[in-house]
């Protein structure tokens, strides 16, 4: 642990004073920037994506071009001083040209406004082509009007159409990490719930999609990256659309009383912002969609869900000073599940191996959840932000399992498993930042306090018919209640100053102190015949346990600022201990102390307005939780026997992560290219036990023969790396855009099998491709598709296991004639390579057939089928170090419904209303197809 902290300083200050030296050279040259925005002369209104190219006025071809952004604007960096000629131009517009000087100071041309080319009008509106994207930093942002969708689509369906975006298990990913949060207009909307928040957003309202890692609430304000963000979508909505009452009322039943009822309907008033949403179907739909033609990508396919949910969301300016956001949602569940597994072991022992089990379950679950938001901007100096949540869950959970293990063709042991659940849980957090701004530019403090709370509690009645088929005493039969609470409470407080150095930089200097509290009890009762109830206590597995895990930080950083470079570094000091108390059925306590330097290097460098790249390097640590520390066995599978290490110490991880963009505004061309690695020491990982004869557990439990034993251990020797590129262009032939991307991932991850130690390589390659059309309104198609290839290595038992999937989907809307709408979606689904029984080669096929009515069309009653070809099923293959399960679960089939769908608009307020626009037969998108914007 010395050798490793100092190699570490010696690191942190060479990356320092490099840093340090560097700097100010790449300061010296003097470079200035050419600003201005791009507006339309006849009506005022900005002029996204218009492009501008700058040249020497020696030369006759331009050096550089970029698009204005999604508020008209442009700017060109590290000008030197010279004779320029910038040239602006738009699609259906007069081009433009200037001269400008740059001497000693950056220019700012205002506002420049182009006049329509009427000429060539109708030429624009056939050939036109639209800026797809621009890069603002960190950030892409793509232009909305470049990806044609229905005329009544959802967010999410136009988020789908963007380069390096996809959907997978139900998730939205973007540039290869899930998407944590959605924002409208810069505001939080409903609060983690991604599908929810594009579900209940059409794509109609919506200017510019913006795609970044937003930073945390503190780095936000001191200017100074703490390595906290997480991948975010901000939807910029249209000027003309922040003002009105719109979203959709749909309703439907079907055959085998399948239903589907649900609402999303937007209350907007500028600043103030309301949104209420509800639900309630069994068609397996767990956030709002009327969309009838959905398949596997959009929702999850495990079970037969019923879902009841209501859920509302609100943001508002209570003051010039204060901003106020929230969101609150119920959601009750019901999820039948039955399923099948099979697994083989793969450990050189456990050769021959396998395990079968069938199971049926059926979960109740209800759960609140609300979040609130206050940002006071008390003055230019002072601001202050709260922010609580809270949560609450009720469950109620029925199982059954029946499961055999065999040994080459004789059966070793087996298992009839009853369990009746009932849990109960609360949680409450709260963050609150506040932060002063000295009149020095640059100079300030931050004042940060996080606390968590939460209380959980079950019971749970099992009865458990088990078979040892190579013991004289070949039956047990296993009758309990268990008892469990637990409690967490955690607190972090820190203190954090910043001082300009120089023109550019930065210093930071950071004091944080936090503790996290855990105690769990667990009380297991047998069955008494004597007395007829749960009496008899059984102290072996049994437990009362508590742990503190308290740290101390102080950090050191400086940062570098310009137009072109970030550079920052930093160094932290961490102490930290780790206090684990037992206190039944034996009392014992266990100390442990552990100080760390943790070195952080943050870089971002643009090359261009285009193209910029980031690397990341952050060191930190990781605390077992209370479950891996609680030495307590739990043998709700007596075949599986888990149990937790109070032994266990603090994981350190170093994590590497490096991006690149480029976007070409002439063509259309967007590139992003992301590689990230980790590696961990005392990594917390899995030590498993094969009984070969009976071994005592407790007094009176024992790991029978065939039997498995599990338990967390630290291991080194764990990394993992991945990367993922994207690549989209859009093709004018069939008026369609295309979107490539392909992801590596390669993991190492150490485990302990009958004491020996193993190394589980596991390779995942996958490509995929996307084609979605940007025709008109009328022809809508999306299709995609993605291989992924697996190769898992055991160092352990010189074998590899490949195996292979793909999935192909393609989508279709189409308005036929006079209203009538023909959708259709088709989902394919490839396995090779998996146990006999689960290579599977099957395809769903959804579709709809409807009728637009009233006089706006805004209504729709459709006729549509799931499933047609009746070939629903879910396969899925999961690989540890000591086997390989392959599982297959009851999914939800054909069925057919009939649906009315109701799409409400209505804006007002410095845009014309809808009833402007039906009377002079113009849409809202065909008006700015005119200008050449779509």
């Amino acid at each position: 642990m010395l050798i490793r902290s100092r190699t570490r300083i010696i690191l942190c200050f060479l990356m320092l004073f490099l840093g340090l030296g560097l700097l100010p050279h790449l300061a010296s040259a003097q470079r200035f920037s050419i600003q201005g925005s791009v507006q339309n002369f006849s009506d005022k209104s900005v002029m996204p994506g218009a492009i501008i190219s700058i040249q020497k006025a020696t030369d006759e071809q331009p050096t550089n071009g970029v698009m204005t952004d999604g508020n008209g604007e442009f700017r060109f960096e590290n000008i030197a001083p010279g004779s320029y000629l910038v040239k602006i131009n738009y699609l259906g517009f007069k081009p433009l040209s200037m001269p400008v000087e740059v001497v000693d100071k950056s220019v700012n041309l205002g506002t420049l406004a182009l006049l329509e080319d009427v000429n060539n009008l109708q030429e624009v509106q056939v050939v036109g082509q639209v800026a797809t994207a621009v890069l603002k930093g960190d950030t892409t942002e793509f232009n909305a009007g470049a990806f044609k969708t229905a005329a009544d689509a959802s967010a999410q369906e136009l988020i789908q159409k963007l380069p390096g975006v996809t959907m997978d298990d139900g998730k939205v990913q973007a540039q290869g990490e899930d998407v944590q949060q959605i924002l409208i207009d810069g505001k939080r909307y409903f609060g983690t719930d991604v599908n929810k928040a594009l579900q209940s957003l059409p794509a109609e309202v919506i200017a510019n999609i913006q795609i970044f890692n937003k930073k945390s609430d503190k780095a936000e304000m001191t200017g100074i990256d703490d390595g906290e963000d997480i991948k975010t979508i901000n939807i910029v909505t249209k000027a003309d659309r922040r003002k009105g009452q719109f979203g959709k009322l749909t309703g439907g039943y079907g055959t085998d009383d399948r239903y589907l009822v649900g609402a999303s309907v937007n209350l907007f008033n500028e600043d103030r912002r309301f949104t209420i949403t509800g639900l309630s179907n069994n068609i397996n739909t767990t956030s709002f969609s009327n969309d009838q033609t959905s398949g596997r990508g959009d929702r999850p396919q495990n079970g037969i869900i019923k879902t009841n949910s209501i859920g509302a969301n609100y943001s508002d300016m209570w003051s010039p000073k204060m901003e106020v956001t929230g969101s609150y949602s119920y959601t009750q569940q019901e999820n039948f599940g039955v399923q099948s597994k099979y697994q083989q072991f793969v450990s050189v022992a456990d050769s021959g191996r396998t395990y079968n089990e069938n199971s049926r379950s059926t979960n109740r679950d209800a759960a609140h959840q609300a979040d609130l938001r206050i940002d006071y901007k008390i003055n230019p100096k002072n601001r202050l932000l709260v922010h609580p949540r809270m949560s609450a869950q009720t469950g109620n959970d029925y199982s059954y399992f029946l499961g055999r293990t065999e040994n080459v063709n004789s059966p070793l042991n087996q298992t009839e498993n009853t369990s009746n659940a009932n849990s109960n849980g609360v949680s409450f957090r709260n963050f609150l930042l506040y932060s002063h701004q000295f009149d020095k530019k640059g100079r300030s403090i931050t004042f940060r306090l996080r606390n968590d709370f939460s209380r959980n509690s079950s019971e749970n009645f099992r009865l458990a018919d088990n078979v040892y088929f190579r013991e004289p005493d070949r039956s047990k039969t296993l009758n309990q209640f268990t008892d469990y609470n637990s409690n967490g409470n955690s607190w972090n407080v820190d203190l954090t100053y910043t001082e300009p150095v120089g023109k550019f930089g930065r210093i930071e200097i950071q004091h944080e102190r936090g503790n996290r509290y855990s105690d769990s009890k667990r009380r297991l009762y047998d069955y008494s015949e004597i007395t007829g109830d749960y009496t008899d206590l059984n102290t072996g597995l049994s437990n009362t346990f508590k742990s503190d895990y308290v740290t101390e930080e102080t950090e050191l950083g400086y940062q570098f600022k310009n137009d072109k470079l970030r550079f920052q570094v930093e160094g932290e000091y961490q102490r930290a201990k780790l206090h684990n108390d037992q206190f039944f059925p034996s009392e014992f306590a266990l100390n442990r102390t552990f100080q760390n330097i943790l070195p952080a290097v943050r870089f971002e460098y643009k090359f261009s307005k285009t193209k910029n790249f980031e690397f990341d390097y952050r060191a930190r640590t990781d605390a077992p939780s209370i479950s891996q520390l609680q030495n307590v066995y739990n043998i709700s599978n007596p075949l599986y026997v888990r149990t937790g290490n109070p032994n266990l110490v603090q994981s350190l991880q170093n994590r590497f992560r490096g991006q690149y963009r480029a976007q070409n505004p002439e063509n259309n061309h967007t590139f992003f290219a992301m590689t990230e690695a980790t590696l961990a020491s005392d990594y917390i990982a899995t030590s498993t036990l094969t009984a070969r004869r009976p071994i005592p557990l407790t007094a009176i439990d024992t790991l029978q023969t065939g039997s498995q034993l599990s338990r967390p251990i630290n291991l080194d020797g764990y990394w993992t790396i991945r990367t993922f590129m994207n690549y989209g262009q859009p093709l004018d032939f069939i008026k369609s855009k295309l979107s490539l991307f392909a992801f590596i991932n390669h993991t190492r991850l150490p485990s302990q099998i009958d004491s020996l130690t193993n190394f589980t390589s596991t390779t995942y390659y996958r490509v995929g491709a996307s084609l979605s059309s940007n025709i008109s309104e009328n022809l809508d198609f999306y299709v995609s598709t993605r291989s992924g290839y697996n190769i898992v290595n055991r160092s352990l038992r010189k074998t590899t296991e490949n195996y292979f999937n793909q999935s192909t989907r393609a989508r279709l809307t189409w308005v036929i004639w006079k209203g009538l709408v023909y959708r259709t979606d088709l989902s394919h689904q490839l396995n090779t390579g998996l146990s006999t029984g689960f290579n599977t080669n099957y395809m769903i096929w959804n579709m709809s057939i409807g009728k637009k009515v009233f006089a706006n069309q805004r209504g729709e009653i459709s006729l549509s089928v799931f499933d047609l070809l009746k070939q629903n099923i879910s396969i899925r293959r999961n690989v540890t170090d000591i086997l390989v399960e392959d599982v297959q679960s009851n999914v939800l089939q054909r069925y057919f419904m009939l649906s009315f769908t109701y799409n409400l608009r209505h804006f007002s307020g410095g845009a014309k209303s809808e009833r402007d626009f039906e009377r002079s037969g113009e849409s809202d998108r065909g008006r700015d197809r005119g200008r050449g914007r779509y």
